[in-house]
Protein backbone atom coordinates (compact mmCIF):
# COMPACT_ATOMS: atom_id res chain seq x y z
CA UNK A 1 0.00 0.00 0.00
CA UNK A 2 1.35 3.56 -0.83
CA UNK A 3 1.87 6.23 1.40
CA UNK A 4 1.25 9.78 0.00
CA UNK A 5 3.74 12.49 0.06
CA UNK A 6 1.36 14.57 2.30
CA UNK A 7 -0.23 12.45 4.59
CA UNK A 8 3.28 11.07 6.42
CA UNK A 9 4.04 14.87 6.79
CA UNK A 10 0.71 15.36 8.98
CA UNK A 11 1.09 12.72 10.95
CA UNK A 12 4.10 13.58 11.73
CA UNK A 13 3.24 16.78 12.76
CA UNK A 14 0.75 15.58 14.77
CA UNK A 15 2.91 13.64 16.63
CA UNK A 16 5.45 15.89 17.12
CA UNK A 17 2.71 18.77 18.68
CA UNK A 18 1.14 16.18 20.98
CA UNK A 19 4.15 13.95 22.43
CA UNK A 20 7.00 16.82 22.32
CA UNK A 21 9.03 17.22 25.34
CA UNK A 22 10.23 20.27 26.68
CA UNK A 23 13.95 19.64 25.42
CA UNK A 24 12.18 19.68 21.65
CA UNK A 25 9.35 21.96 21.95
CA UNK A 26 11.81 25.24 20.94
CA UNK A 27 13.10 23.42 17.62
CA UNK A 28 11.75 26.18 15.11
CA UNK A 29 10.88 23.97 12.24
CA UNK A 30 9.17 21.01 14.29
CA UNK A 31 7.08 23.27 16.91
CA UNK A 32 5.99 26.06 13.49
CA UNK A 33 4.63 22.87 11.29
CA UNK A 34 3.20 21.68 14.54
CA UNK A 35 1.33 24.49 15.20
CA UNK A 36 -0.01 25.24 12.12
CA UNK A 37 -1.32 21.88 11.81
CA UNK A 38 -2.53 20.81 15.26
CA UNK A 39 -5.85 19.27 15.32
CA UNK A 40 -6.47 19.52 19.09
CA UNK A 41 -5.62 15.93 19.88
CA UNK A 42 -3.09 15.14 22.66
CA UNK A 43 -1.39 11.54 22.43
CA UNK A 44 -1.98 10.85 26.36
CA UNK A 45 -5.83 10.87 25.55
CA UNK A 46 -5.25 7.80 23.13
CA UNK A 47 -6.22 4.59 24.72
CA UNK A 48 -3.62 2.71 23.39
CA UNK A 49 -0.12 3.21 23.65
CA UNK A 50 1.96 4.90 20.92
CA UNK A 51 5.87 5.25 20.32
CA UNK A 52 6.97 7.07 17.91
CA UNK A 53 10.78 6.67 16.99
CA UNK A 54 12.42 8.91 14.06
CA UNK A 55 14.31 8.21 11.24
CA UNK A 56 17.60 7.52 13.83
CA UNK A 57 15.22 5.19 15.65
CA UNK A 58 15.11 7.60 18.58
CA UNK A 59 11.97 7.42 20.47
CA UNK A 60 10.03 11.29 19.85
CA UNK A 61 7.10 10.05 21.68
CA UNK A 62 5.83 7.93 24.33
CA UNK A 63 2.45 8.67 25.84
CA UNK A 64 0.84 8.04 28.81
CA UNK A 65 -0.85 4.53 27.87
CA UNK A 66 2.49 3.12 26.92
CA UNK A 67 4.26 4.05 29.74
CA UNK A 68 0.99 2.17 31.76
CA UNK A 69 1.55 -0.82 29.61
CA UNK A 70 5.18 -1.28 29.75
CA UNK A 71 5.96 -0.18 33.10
CA UNK A 72 8.57 1.80 31.53
CA UNK A 73 8.41 5.78 32.32
CA UNK A 74 8.28 8.46 29.99
CA UNK A 75 11.37 10.31 30.65
CA UNK A 76 13.59 6.55 30.48
CA UNK A 77 11.90 6.29 26.85
CA UNK A 78 12.27 9.43 25.10
CA UNK A 79 15.33 10.13 23.37
CA UNK A 80 16.38 6.27 23.55
CA UNK A 81 16.38 3.75 20.96
CA UNK A 82 13.95 1.51 20.07
CA UNK A 83 15.98 -1.53 21.35
CA UNK A 84 17.19 -0.46 24.18
CA UNK A 85 13.92 1.38 25.30
CA UNK A 86 11.93 -1.45 24.58
CA UNK A 87 13.63 -4.36 24.50
CA UNK A 88 11.09 -6.43 23.06
CA UNK A 89 11.47 -10.00 22.30
CA UNK A 90 9.00 -12.71 20.47
CA UNK A 91 7.21 -15.73 21.74
CA UNK A 92 10.71 -17.84 20.68
CA UNK A 93 13.15 -15.54 22.21
CA UNK A 94 14.32 -13.35 19.01
CA UNK A 95 15.28 -9.67 20.01
CA UNK A 96 12.12 -8.09 17.71
CA UNK A 97 13.96 -5.03 16.88
CA UNK A 98 16.62 -6.93 15.08
CA UNK A 99 14.43 -9.42 13.43
CA UNK A 100 12.34 -7.26 12.17
CA UNK A 101 14.79 -4.56 11.13
CA UNK A 102 12.20 -1.69 10.80
CA UNK A 103 15.15 1.27 8.83
CA UNK A 104 16.20 -1.67 6.73
CA UNK A 105 15.02 -4.52 4.79
CA UNK A 106 12.98 -4.17 1.52
CA UNK A 107 11.47 -0.61 0.71
CA UNK A 108 8.07 -1.57 0.11
CA UNK A 109 7.24 -2.70 3.36
CA UNK A 110 4.45 -0.34 5.70
CA UNK A 111 4.76 -1.68 8.83
CA UNK A 112 4.17 -4.69 11.03
CA UNK A 113 0.91 -6.87 11.58
CA UNK A 114 -0.50 -7.07 15.61
CA UNK A 115 1.74 -9.38 17.58
CA UNK A 116 2.11 -10.62 21.09
CA UNK A 117 5.95 -9.84 22.36
CA UNK A 118 7.52 -10.12 25.50
CA UNK A 119 9.22 -7.35 27.89
CA UNK A 120 11.82 -8.18 30.53
CA UNK A 121 10.44 -9.31 33.46
CA UNK A 122 7.90 -11.39 31.41
CA UNK A 123 4.96 -8.66 30.48
CA UNK A 124 3.14 -9.18 27.52
CA UNK A 125 2.11 -6.49 25.43
CA UNK A 126 0.26 -6.72 21.64
CA UNK A 127 2.76 -4.79 19.12
CA UNK A 128 1.87 -3.54 15.66
CA UNK A 129 3.94 -0.89 13.98
CA UNK A 130 3.45 1.50 10.86
CA UNK A 131 6.92 2.85 9.04
CA UNK A 132 6.51 6.02 7.38
CA UNK A 133 7.94 7.53 3.98
CA UNK A 134 7.91 10.12 2.62
CA UNK A 135 7.29 8.67 -0.97
CA UNK A 136 6.72 4.83 -1.46
CA UNK A 137 10.43 3.42 -1.63
CA UNK A 138 12.26 6.65 0.22
CA UNK A 139 13.89 5.84 3.48
CA UNK A 140 12.05 5.28 7.14
CA UNK A 141 11.36 8.40 8.62
CA UNK A 142 9.24 7.72 11.10
CA UNK A 143 8.00 4.27 13.28
CA UNK A 144 4.70 4.54 14.92
CA UNK A 145 4.08 1.94 17.07
CA UNK A 146 0.59 0.95 18.88
CA UNK A 147 0.55 -0.98 22.54
CA UNK A 148 -2.21 -2.42 23.79
CA UNK A 149 -2.47 -4.88 26.74
CA UNK A 150 -3.29 -8.47 27.39
CA UNK A 151 -5.79 -8.21 29.62
CA UNK A 152 -9.08 -8.15 27.37
CA UNK A 153 -7.66 -10.90 25.40
CA UNK A 154 -6.92 -12.89 28.25
CA UNK A 155 -10.40 -12.39 29.59
CA UNK A 156 -11.68 -13.40 26.15
CA UNK A 157 -9.27 -17.21 26.26
CA UNK A 158 -11.01 -17.44 29.48
CA UNK A 159 -14.39 -17.05 28.68
CA UNK A 160 -13.66 -19.64 26.06
CA UNK A 161 -12.14 -21.81 27.57
CA UNK A 162 -15.16 -22.03 30.25
CA UNK A 163 -17.29 -21.90 27.32
CA UNK A 164 -15.81 -25.35 26.18
CA UNK A 165 -15.50 -26.65 29.87
CA UNK A 166 -19.44 -25.55 30.44
CA UNK A 167 -19.91 -27.65 26.46
CA UNK A 168 -18.04 -30.66 27.38
CA UNK A 169 -19.42 -31.15 31.22
CA UNK A 170 -23.16 -30.98 29.63
CA UNK A 171 -22.71 -33.00 26.32
CA UNK A 172 -20.68 -35.73 28.61
CA UNK A 173 -23.83 -36.78 30.30
CA UNK A 174 -26.71 -36.89 28.49
CA UNK A 175 -24.10 -38.72 25.78
CA UNK A 176 -23.14 -41.12 28.17
CA UNK A 177 -27.00 -41.64 28.93
CA UNK A 178 -27.37 -42.57 25.03
CA UNK A 179 -24.71 -44.32 24.81
CA UNK A 180 -25.57 -46.56 27.76
CA UNK A 181 -29.15 -47.26 26.78
CA UNK A 182 -28.90 -48.19 23.47
CA UNK A 183 -25.79 -50.37 24.00
CA UNK A 184 -27.93 -51.88 26.50
CA UNK A 185 -31.12 -52.52 23.90
CA UNK A 186 -28.91 -53.34 21.91
CA UNK A 187 -27.33 -56.05 23.47
CA UNK A 188 -30.33 -57.33 25.30
CA UNK A 189 -33.10 -56.12 23.59
CA UNK A 190 -34.96 -59.83 24.09
CA UNK A 191 -34.76 -59.52 27.99
CA UNK A 192 -36.84 -56.12 28.15
CA UNK A 193 -40.74 -55.77 28.09
CA UNK A 194 -41.98 -53.44 26.01
CA UNK A 195 -42.42 -50.55 28.64
CA UNK A 196 -39.39 -51.02 29.90
CA UNK A 197 -38.03 -50.48 26.10
CA UNK A 198 -40.17 -47.72 25.91
CA UNK A 199 -39.16 -46.11 29.31
CA UNK A 200 -35.32 -46.47 27.58
CA UNK A 201 -35.87 -45.19 24.13
CA UNK A 202 -37.98 -41.91 25.74
CA UNK A 203 -34.81 -41.18 27.93
CA UNK A 204 -32.65 -41.38 24.78
CA UNK A 205 -34.56 -38.91 22.75
CA UNK A 206 -35.06 -36.57 25.64
CA UNK A 207 -30.94 -36.53 25.50
CA UNK A 208 -30.95 -36.10 22.66
CA UNK A 209 -33.19 -33.26 22.44
CA UNK A 210 -31.33 -31.70 25.23
CA UNK A 211 -28.07 -31.92 22.71
CA UNK A 212 -29.76 -30.41 19.97
CA UNK A 213 -30.64 -27.79 22.38
CA UNK A 214 -26.52 -27.20 23.48
CA UNK A 215 -26.10 -27.62 20.15
CA UNK A 216 -28.85 -24.91 18.90
CA UNK A 217 -27.26 -22.61 22.12
CA UNK A 218 -23.34 -22.77 20.96
CA UNK A 219 -24.70 -21.81 16.92
CA UNK A 220 -26.63 -18.71 18.66
CA UNK A 221 -24.13 -17.25 21.08
CA UNK A 222 -21.43 -17.84 17.95
CA UNK A 223 -23.73 -15.75 15.40
CA UNK A 224 -24.23 -13.49 18.70
CA UNK A 225 -20.57 -12.80 19.29
CA UNK A 226 -19.59 -12.31 15.68
CA UNK A 227 -22.39 -10.06 14.81
CA UNK A 228 -23.55 -12.80 12.07
CA UNK A 229 -27.35 -13.04 13.81
CA UNK A 230 -29.49 -13.12 11.26
CA UNK A 231 -33.12 -12.23 11.62
CA UNK A 232 -35.79 -12.82 9.00
CA UNK A 233 -38.19 -10.04 9.78
CA UNK A 234 -41.78 -9.92 9.57
CA UNK A 235 -44.76 -8.78 11.44
CA UNK A 236 -45.47 -10.47 14.37
CA UNK A 237 -48.11 -10.15 17.05
CA UNK A 238 -46.66 -10.52 20.16
CA UNK A 239 -50.09 -10.85 22.61
CA UNK A 240 -50.58 -13.80 20.51
CA UNK A 241 -47.18 -15.18 20.56
CA UNK A 242 -47.77 -15.05 24.21
CA UNK A 243 -51.03 -16.32 24.43
CA UNK A 244 -49.20 -19.61 22.30
CA UNK A 245 -46.45 -19.85 24.93
CA UNK A 246 -48.85 -19.75 27.29
CA UNK A 247 -51.50 -22.94 25.98
CA UNK A 248 -48.15 -24.57 25.42
CA UNK A 249 -46.94 -24.49 28.98
CA UNK A 250 -50.29 -25.60 30.67
CA UNK A 251 -50.44 -28.57 27.99
CA UNK A 252 -47.03 -29.97 29.42
CA UNK A 253 -48.66 -29.75 32.94
CA UNK A 254 -48.74 -26.33 34.16
CA UNK A 255 -52.24 -24.89 35.76
CA UNK A 256 -54.23 -22.18 33.80
CA UNK A 257 -54.50 -19.96 36.67
CA UNK A 258 -50.58 -19.55 36.90
CA UNK A 259 -50.17 -17.03 34.49
CA UNK A 260 -51.97 -13.56 34.29
CA UNK A 261 -51.50 -12.15 30.74
CA UNK A 262 -52.28 -8.12 30.63
CA UNK A 263 -52.71 -6.23 27.08
CA UNK A 264 -53.12 -2.86 26.43
CA UNK A 265 -54.23 -2.29 23.08
CA UNK A 266 -53.83 -1.02 20.00
CA UNK A 267 -49.76 -1.86 19.72
CA UNK A 268 -48.05 -0.81 17.04
CA UNK A 269 -47.20 -3.56 14.31
CA UNK A 270 -43.48 -4.85 15.04
CA UNK A 271 -41.47 -6.19 12.59
CA UNK A 272 -39.04 -8.41 13.91
CA UNK A 273 -38.01 -12.44 13.48
CA UNK A 274 -40.58 -14.58 14.80
CA UNK A 275 -38.44 -17.69 15.34
CA UNK A 276 -36.14 -15.44 17.60
CA UNK A 277 -39.23 -14.00 19.13
CA UNK A 278 -40.57 -17.51 20.49
CA UNK A 279 -36.95 -18.29 21.60
CA UNK A 280 -37.07 -14.99 23.73
CA UNK A 281 -40.62 -15.42 25.08
CA UNK A 282 -39.81 -19.41 25.72
CA UNK A 283 -36.93 -18.75 28.04
CA UNK A 284 -38.42 -16.48 29.99
CA UNK A 285 -41.34 -17.61 30.54
CA UNK A 286 -39.77 -21.23 31.20
CA UNK A 287 -37.26 -19.10 33.85
CA UNK A 288 -40.42 -17.81 35.68
CA UNK A 289 -41.96 -21.37 36.09
CA UNK A 290 -38.58 -23.49 36.89
CA UNK A 291 -37.21 -20.60 39.72
CA UNK A 292 -39.95 -18.25 40.17
CA UNK A 293 -43.01 -19.11 42.73
CA UNK A 294 -46.70 -17.77 42.17
CA UNK A 295 -48.56 -16.38 39.70
CA UNK A 296 -46.70 -15.40 36.46
CA UNK A 297 -47.78 -11.97 34.76
CA UNK A 298 -47.13 -11.30 31.37
CA UNK A 299 -47.78 -7.31 30.41
CA UNK A 300 -47.74 -6.64 26.39
CA UNK A 301 -48.23 -2.99 26.15
CA UNK A 302 -46.99 0.13 23.96
CA UNK A 303 -43.50 0.70 25.04
CA UNK A 304 -42.89 4.26 26.22
CA UNK A 305 -42.75 6.95 23.53
CA UNK A 306 -39.16 7.80 22.80
CA UNK A 307 -38.65 10.68 20.30
CA UNK A 308 -40.22 9.34 17.29
CA UNK A 309 -39.35 5.71 18.31
CA UNK A 310 -42.33 3.51 18.93
CA UNK A 311 -42.14 0.05 19.62
CA UNK A 312 -43.79 -2.97 21.89
CA UNK A 313 -42.64 -3.36 25.61
CA UNK A 314 -43.20 -7.15 27.39
CA UNK A 315 -42.86 -7.74 31.24
CA UNK A 316 -42.67 -11.17 32.54
CA UNK A 317 -42.29 -10.85 36.66
CA UNK A 318 -43.28 -14.07 39.39
CA UNK A 319 -43.65 -14.04 42.79
CA UNK A 320 -40.87 -15.56 43.42
CA UNK A 321 -37.76 -14.81 45.55
CA UNK A 322 -36.45 -12.85 42.77
CA UNK A 323 -32.68 -12.09 42.25
CA UNK A 324 -30.75 -10.58 44.85
CA UNK A 325 -29.46 -7.13 44.14
CA UNK A 326 -25.41 -8.19 43.89
CA UNK A 327 -26.36 -10.24 40.82
CA UNK A 328 -28.51 -8.06 38.70
CA UNK A 329 -25.65 -6.77 36.95
CA UNK A 330 -24.24 -10.61 35.82
CA UNK A 331 -27.94 -11.99 34.90
CA UNK A 332 -27.06 -11.29 31.10
CA UNK A 333 -23.41 -12.86 31.05
CA UNK A 334 -22.67 -16.07 30.61
CA UNK A 335 -22.83 -19.15 32.65
CA UNK A 336 -25.03 -17.27 35.57
CA UNK A 337 -27.23 -20.00 36.94
CA UNK A 338 -28.47 -17.61 40.18
CA UNK A 339 -29.08 -19.53 43.43
CA UNK A 340 -30.20 -22.74 41.79
CA UNK A 341 -27.91 -25.25 39.54
CA UNK A 342 -29.64 -26.87 36.41
CA UNK A 343 -29.42 -25.33 32.71
CA UNK A 344 -25.87 -24.40 31.01
CA UNK A 345 -26.63 -20.56 31.83
CA UNK A 346 -26.30 -18.96 28.34
CA UNK A 347 -30.27 -18.84 27.80
CA UNK A 348 -30.44 -15.33 29.20
CA UNK A 349 -27.23 -14.09 27.33
CA UNK A 350 -28.36 -15.27 24.07
CA UNK A 351 -31.46 -13.89 24.86
CA UNK A 352 -29.84 -10.27 25.54
CA UNK A 353 -27.94 -10.86 21.80
CA UNK A 354 -31.48 -11.48 20.52
CA UNK A 355 -33.32 -8.73 21.75
CA UNK A 356 -29.84 -5.95 21.17
CA UNK A 357 -29.92 -7.71 17.06
CA UNK A 358 -33.22 -6.15 16.78
CA UNK A 359 -32.38 -3.02 18.16
CA UNK A 360 -34.40 -3.33 21.19
CA UNK A 361 -33.37 -3.29 24.68
CA UNK A 362 -33.82 -5.55 27.71
CA UNK A 363 -33.65 -5.20 31.55
CA UNK A 364 -33.89 -7.37 35.05
CA UNK A 365 -35.14 -6.05 38.34
CA UNK A 366 -37.23 -7.12 41.47
CA UNK A 367 -41.41 -6.86 40.14
CA UNK A 368 -44.62 -5.87 41.93
CA UNK A 369 -44.99 -9.08 43.95
CA UNK A 370 -40.97 -9.36 44.72
CA UNK A 371 -39.90 -11.95 42.76
CA UNK A 372 -37.84 -11.47 39.19
CA UNK A 373 -39.36 -8.96 36.57
CA UNK A 374 -38.00 -9.44 32.55
CA UNK A 375 -39.01 -6.34 30.45
CA UNK A 376 -37.59 -6.27 26.88
CA UNK A 377 -39.20 -3.74 24.12
CA UNK A 378 -38.54 -4.47 20.58
CA UNK A 379 -38.61 -1.45 18.24
CA UNK A 380 -41.54 -1.28 15.28
CA UNK A 381 -38.49 -1.49 12.89
CA UNK A 382 -41.04 -1.07 9.79
CA UNK A 383 -39.36 -1.53 6.21
CA UNK A 384 -38.74 1.51 5.07
CA UNK A 385 -40.81 1.16 2.20
CA UNK A 386 -43.37 1.24 4.63
CA UNK A 387 -42.38 4.21 6.44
Amino acid sequence: MAVGTSRPRETHAVVLRACESPGTAGEPDGSREAGALDPGVDADDLPDGLVVADETGRIICFNSAAARITAVPRAAALGRSLEHALPLEDLKGRRWWALTDPYGGLATRVGQPERNLLLPGGREVLVSARYVREHPTGPVRRVVISLRGTEARRRNERSHAELIATVAHELRSPLTSVKGFTATLLAKWERFTDDQKRLMLETVDADAGRVTRLIAELLDISRIDSGRLELRRQPVDLSAAVERHIQALTASGQTPDRFLVRTCQPLPAVWADPDKVDQVLGNLLENAVRHGEGTVTIEVAPAPAKSDEKGTAVTVSDEGPGIPEESMGRVFTRFWRGSKRGGTGLGLYIVKGIVEAHGGTITVGRGPGGGAEFRFILPVSAPAYLV
